[in-house]
């Protein structure tokens, strides 16, 4: 995802479309630009590397304007460059931004190669400017130009465009990539996130779907799809510029549980159109990668590795092809023998985990035939060592224990398990259920969110125990897994987690009345096994705590087995789903044990040492 700044003002705003890009970086990219209307000219600075290298470039020959765009790139279309780099010019007269993926642009670009256009990039975007320029010079105003030109697009995009014969005036445009719109005192913004202009306004618009948005200094007037002016609700934003605040949370560990519902609405944000996923968005040649892939090889650490392995299930289930989920540290001191077309898939939420990139270069001298990184951090060493690339869109985490970039991470994979699966033939019917299921889980997470008052009664139960135990089958072993780590990282609690059906092969010799028992039992085709294995637990006299879907969980409830009711789900994303009320069970676990939640004993963020 990249980043888009504009402003229209009347006092010179190349600092605030800096200082605009600089707030975005936490989204990454592989260059920068800006295009400023100076007099009778439009100039453009573009860099490669980081928002830096443009404010360098922008120093050594400084010019003021009042209006223009900026932008941060991370590469889909077209390798990380100068001449890739945004804004995309045309005519010395139309500069353009763009985020997001226009799927048509080789059906449109011929006939604008017949009317003369030369293409000096390998960018998608190069294709809107060049439209926009051609109908301007048909005669048609800069908002009508725009327009027209947005209803030849299919795909994804958030767009900011300013020309040089109409000074003081930007144009902006999205379809399924997110733009707001600053509001000032003679002076108007646009951007793709709020964080880029809350030093410049309080006072957003988020604009809709299909919405255009013509800004002059003194205006800022909506158009709909249709052409017609509108009215979207003006937004006050409460948000810090300069920092990540914890507001009304106790712990920065709770506030990003919260988040959720949000870090992975962004995580979908402009990466589905017409109800599926734009193959795109994992980079240059990814689309005939998978097809000719026949084998997924996954490496990972910690909560990244439980996401690696849920990952494993999906993969298998629907594309047919094998995958292996494997700890980085281990991988990397092993010879592994590498199935023919295999994809090697890095997880890691800073892209700087040292197991996982010294697991990169083992693999550099296998033949592999992509690396692809699964990342919070655009500017990691992981991803810069990756040729495919899709970013998880967390957002800052600042708590140890990983929560949001675990469940984001399980976001990006299911993306990737999807477009493989649909590369290898997956059925349409069973796709589209899925990309169905996806959209719907934000408003899921927040359902499940809603159970925290229960969750947090059942964790005074845990105050006095030493030691728990998880079970989970099948897609659900790995959130086990994820549940265990959680308890143990933050409340010190010793917490491990089984396969249900291996109970009886071991720790089934652990449970009595002290040894609480957590199982994830959504109403899957595994349910019927599980209900064995509980009552295995109980039969032993351990207490049981059940996460159950809710048409299930009250036929499951008794005095030793406490039940909660998770809200109704489709299969594909209840591990997604069953991932919460376990993160918040170790949260107020560890909160009634008086542990230091954010920054637990003996870890780190960031684990750059072996």
């Amino acid at each position: 995802m990249c980043g888009i700044v504009g402003i229209a003002g009347h006092v010179n705003a190349v600092p605030a479309l800096i200082q605009g890009l600089k707030a975005l970086e936490y989204r990454g990219y592989d260059s920068a630009g800006l295009a400023l209307q100076v007099g009778a000219d439009l100039r453009r600075f573009r860099a490669a590397g980081k928002v830096k290298a443009l404010q360098d470039l922008y120093e050594a020959d400084p010019v003021g304007a009042r209006t223009g765009i900026a932008h941060t790139r991370w590469a889909t279309h077209g390798v990380p460059s100068e001449r890739n780099a945004h804004p995309m010019t045309s005519g010395e007269q139309i500069s353009v931004v763009h985020n997001g993926i226009i799927e048509n642009h080789e059906h449109l670009r011929p006939a604008l190669v017949v009317a003369g256009y030369d293409f000096t990039s390998e960018t998608d975007t190069e294709v809107i400017a060049h439209l926009i320029h051609q109908k301007r010079a048909q005669g048609l105003s800069l908002l009508a130009a725009v327009q027209q030109t947005v209803a030849q697009l299919d795909g994804a995009y958030a767009i900011a465009v300013v020309d040089r014969d109409t000074p003081d005036e930007v144009v902006g445009a999205r379809r399924g990539s997110p733009m707001v719109v600053g509001l000032g005192d003679g002076v108007q913004y646009l951007a793709s996130d709020v964080y880029a202009l809350l030093n410049e306004t309080r006072q957003f618009i988020y604009l809709h779907d299909g919405d255009l948005v013509h800004l002059t200094p003194h205006a800022a007037v909506i158009y709909d799809s249709s052409g017609s002016v509108v009215t979207r609700e003006v937004k006050s934003a409460h948000l810090r510029p300069d920092a990540v605040e914890r507001g009304q949370y106790r712990h920065y560990m709770l506030k990003e549980i919260h988040e959720q519902p949000q870090a992975v609405a962004d995580t979908l944000e402009g990466r589905i159109a017409n109800g599926r996923i734009l193959t795109e968005i994992f980079g240059p040649g990814a689309r005939e990668q998978f097809k000719a892939l026949q084998a997924v090889q996954i490496v990972a650490c910690g909560s990244s590795n439980h996401a690696a392995q849920v990952a494993r299930y999906w993969i298998e289930s629907m594309a047919g092809i094998p995958c292996f989920a494997e700890i980085a540290s281990e991988y990397r001191y092993r010879q592994p023998a590498v199935i023919e077309r295999s994809l090697l898939v890095t997880v890691s939420q800073s892209g700087e985990t040292s197991d996982t990139l010294a697991a990169l270069q083992h693999a550099a001298q296998r033949p592999y035939l992509a690396r692809l990184a699964i990342c919070n951090v655009p500017e990691s060493s992981l991803v810069r060592a990756s040729e495919l690339v899709l970013m998880t869109r967390a957002g800052p985490e600042i708590g140890v224990a990983s929560t949001k970039a675990f469940l984001t991470q399980l976001v990006a994979l299911a993306l990737l398990a999807l477009e493989i699966a649909r590369a290898k033939g997956m059925d349409d019917a069973r796709y589209r259920q899925c990309i169905k299921e996806l959209q719907h889980l934000p408003a899921a997470l927040q359902a499940a969110l809603a159970l925290d008052a229960q969750i947090q009664a059942i964790a005074q139960r845990f105050g006095d125990k030493h030691h728990a135990l998880f079970l989970g089958r099948g897609v659900q072993y790995p959130i086990a897994l994820e549940g265990a780590l959680k308890l143990k990282e933050i409340s010190y609690i010793h917490a491990e987690a089984y396969p249900a059906g291996e109970l009886k092969h071991g720790p089934l010799a652990l449970v009595d009345e002290h040894m609480p028992v957590i199982a994830v039992a959504p109403n899957d085709e595994l349910l019927e096994k599980l209900k064995s294995n509980i009552q295995e637990v109980r039969a032993r006299g351990g207490e049981m705590f059940v996460l159950a879907d809710e048409d299930v969980a009250e036929s499951m409830a008794n005095d030793r087995q406490h039940v909660i009711a998770m809200p109704r789900a489709g299969s594909f994303i209840a591990p997604m789903l069953y991932t919460v009320p376990m993160q918040l069970l170790a949260y107020h676990v560890a909160v009634l044990k008086g542990t230091d939640v954010d920054q637990p004993r003996n870890l780190a963020k960031s684990v750059t040492v072996e």
